[in-house]
């Protein structure tokens, strides 16, 4: 199959027949969903779309460096390369090489002299153009935080794709407790105070280990579009109804990352195998809090903690064991939920007791995996070996796992053995080979 055969079997097609033509230049469009539902990978496809049309597109990413980006592109294009049987693709590398540039910047003056703003967008822009001949026709922000944009920013993104007759897709992040389980019926916060805008508004839903595409807004309608795509989630490809549990792609390391709490023990070595590998990491924790990694720590707010918020009451019935009602362990509790909500898969080094529950308080995130049906392991250090949750059976079944999502939780004791930490190194090695640094033994610290 040639680059133009895919263009015209692309889902997008699909995805502009139901918003009269796609987003079209000048506009501003939205994909919005919670963490880890597959944002930039949205992003990532509609942009190769374009290059594959030999469209220019500059990617601006506020939350990973190039290398990371880039690597989600690889993985993308890799993954239509096998499933289309792609003909010409040394034409069609050269074509995304040439056509697209990817720039990094940070938000909130984490960025050492290199914060984002609007105005440095444009300025740049307006130096690709005059120094490298450089114009783009859809411009990709990553990561933008709409909850503290005021109204004259939005405002300025709007006028800066009318401005440079662009196509400018963005992405935006929604909380549960703001959307709720479903697919909201108008446009939800925090792009809610921004609508009229946005001309076009996409969300991304999770339907079991697959991704759902609706139609929020459409340009001048706000009615809900159910576009009928159900995609995976890592490369956007269209799911085949006759196996929906195929897996998507083999993709890089660097388009993993690692949810956990940076704890001393399990989660330590966990984060120590991550950044080894060239994974990302987002350690989930508090103030006060003490952490072993700091490595894309995120100290949550009291807003963030309330959306993992639950009833110790409800824990210690699914748990078989008390819990005392303290500040520190409800905090616990709900950065847990952080770490397993927006992953796809969990790890756990403990040890499963004879009710079938994971000893201590990271068995919380065991019940939180079978409860969302998410795909569990348990290495028991008791009986020094790996466990999966068999949802079907409700039992536990002795595997050899490996890393097949590329979000996941890695969390456990803080009580670790040297069978439990010989198991996580040998996780990563089963799961992505010789690691980045050529080591395969633990980091010492």
């Amino acid at each position: 199959m040639y680059r133009k055969d895919v263009n015209e079997r692309s889902p997008l097609r699909i995805l502009e027949k139901s918003s009269h033509g796609g987003l079209g230049r000048g506009n501003l469009g939205v994909a919005m969903a919670r963490a880890g539902v597959g944002k930039t990978a949205f992003l990532v496809h509609v942009a190769l779309d374009d290059l594959m049309r030999d469209r220019k597109v500059l990617h601006v990413s506020l939350d990973s460096p190039v290398d990371h980006v880039k690597s989600w592109y690889d993985a993308v294009f890799q993954d239509l390369v096998k499933t289309a049987e792609l003909s010409d693709i040394a034409a069609t590398q050269e074509l995304i090489n040439k056509n697209r540039i990817i720039q990094a910047y940070s938000l909130h003056g984490h960025g050492g002299g290199n914060e984002f703003s609007i105005a440095k967008l444009k300025n740049s822009v307006e130096l690709l153009s005059a120094h490298a001949q450089f114009v783009p026709d859809v411009i990709m922000i990553d990561a933008f935080d709409w909850s503290r944009a005021t109204l004259e920013e939005a405002t300025e993104l709007r006028d800066l794709a009318k401005q440079l007759n662009v196509e400018l897709w963005m992405t935006a992040l929604t909380h549960r407790h703001q959307t709720g389980p479903d697919v909201p019926d108008r446009v939800p916060p925090p792009c809610d105070r921004f609508a009229n805008l946005i001309s076009l508004v996409v969300f991304l839903q999770p339907v079991d280990k697959n991704l759902s595409v609706r139609l929020l807004k459409d340009h001048d309608s706000d009615v809900v579009c159910d576009t009928h795509l159900i995609l995976h989630p890592d490369t956007m490809r269209l799911v085949d109804d006759r196996a929906p549990s195929a897996p998507a792609s083999d993709l890089p390391p660097s388009a993993y990352t690692l949810l956990s709490g940076g704890a001393i023990g399990a989660e330590a070595e966990f984060g120590a195998c991550a950044e080894r590998y060239g994974l990302k990491e987002e350690n989930y924790s508090f103030e006060g809090h003490p952490v072993a990694r700091t490595r894309g720590l995120r100290l949550l707010t009291s807003e963030e903690l309330r959306d993992g918020d639950v009833s110790l009451a409800y824990v210690s019935a699914t748990m078989h064991r008390p819990y005392h009602q303290n500040p520190t362990l409800r905090k616990v509790l709900q950065s847990i939920w952080h770490q397993v909500n927006s992953s796809q898969e969990v790890f756990i080094i403990g040890v499963i007791q004879r009710d079938d529950t994971v000893k201590g308080g990271t068995g919380w995130a065991a019940e939180l995996a079978r409860h969302q049906g998410k795909p569990l392991h348990v290495y028991d250090q008791e009986r020094r070996s790996w466990f999966t949750w068999n949802h079907t059976s409700r039992q536990w079944q002795a595997s050899k796992p490996v890393i097949t999502h590329s979000r996941f939780t890695g969390t456990g004791t803080r009580s670790l053995s040297d069978d439990g930490r010989a198991a996580i190194v040998e996780l990563f090695a089963s799961s992505f080979g010789p690691s980045r640094t050529g080591r395969s033994g633990p980091i010492k610290a």
